[in-house]
């Protein structure tokens, strides 16, 4: 199947956001679109009200469902309710807004976090609800696997074109730099800078270092959303990654060589390591014939570019 995007209405919700951003950035791209946004000023997401409103009001024929609440291991185990309720009402106010919208096709952004913490590696999309989840951010992510089963429902009952992509890790042009709830790229960006700025001759990682993690720049993510969008239609969901992992200390060493540190690296072995491995299975994706345009050094190069580009006015600083 082809999906046209020419003439298209296209709301991006979250366009503020890391992710949100980059899909509007990649959607400049496309001739003939016409992208919409909305402030939380404009319409609060989590307000079923305002969310049906606003939908009726403008009339999107494409969804972008990219908002949402996001943070790291301590920001999940810190605020549950928050990470659980906020995600929730999002996705449910706008797939329901949609479908009451005649939105022509909706994609619902979902996160690696959905599969069970001792899934098998690399993790196919069948992995899905085989086991118990990463106890410190089981909010989150049961949130985001009621956001595929909200897709998969509204293309049974009412034949919605609602299709689902699960991220790995992203970062890029947008990330949140805050230490006490950035997620780990941007975390380690933030500490070897300060570090170097400061003169630190060391700096802290959680745990061993040893849990392997998988990292996609965020235009990346952007243009397979897009990607899929225009050439796939189903129930199921698709993962979204690199297909290569490397452990949290081999990417701290990589981000203190871009960074030009060369400081000590000190394990807080109270913390957790989280997951073991998070290792995504893409082989879906490829065979439809995407791949992605940045290597891990260049997109850490990219990130770290933009981070000094602009730290006046970047969130967490």
């Amino acid at each position: 199947m082809s999906f046209d995007l020419k003439g298209k209405k296209i709301f991006v919700s979250g366009h503020r956001g890391m992710v949100g951003s980059a899909t509007v950035r990649r959607l400049e791209q496309e001739e003939g679109v016409e992208i919409l946004t909305a402030s939380r000023a404009e319409m609060d997401l989590t307000r079923q009200d305002e969310v049906e409103k606003w939908m009726a009001a403008n009339k999107p024929d494409v969804v972008f469902v990219t908002a949402a609440k996001v943070g790291g291991i301590l920001a999940n185990d810190t605020y549950p309710a928050q990470f659980i309720y906020e995600n929730l009402m999002i996705e449910a106010n706008l797939i329901h807004s949609a479908y009451k919208n005649d939105v022509e096709k909706l994609v619902y952004l979902g996160s690696s976090c959905i599969y069970p913490k001792m899934a098998p590696q690399p993790i196919p999309e069948d992995a899905l609800l085989t086991g118990p989840l990463e106890p410190t951010n089981e909010w989150y992510a049961i949130a985001k696997i009621a956001g595929i089963k909200l897709c998969q429902a509204y293309r049974k009952e009412y034949g919605c074109d609602y299709i689902s992509g699960m991220p790995t890790n992203l970062f890029g042009p947008n990330d949140n730099f805050d230490l006490k709830n950035s997620h780990v790229l941007p975390a380690i960006i933030r500490k070897v800078y300060d570090a170097k700025q400061s003169g630190q001759k060391s700096i802290e990682i959680w745990g061993t270092g040893s849990a392997k993690r998988e990292f996609l720049h965020v235009d990346d993510c952007a243009d397979a959303m897009i990607f899929l969008l225009k050439n796939f239609s189903g129930p199921d969901h698709i993962n979204i990654g690199s297909g290569e992992d490397l452990s949290i200390l081999e990417l701290t060493k990589l981000i203190m060589d871009v960074v030009g540190y060369d400081g000590e690296i000190v394990h807080d072995l109270s913390k957790p390591d989280g997951t073991p491995r998070k290792l995504m299975q893409v082989d879906r994706l490829k065979g439809l014939g995407w791949e992605p345009k940045y290597s891990l050094r260049a997109g850490v190069e990219n990130a770290y570019q933009w981070f000094l580009d602009n730290r006046e006015s970047i969130r967490g600083l």
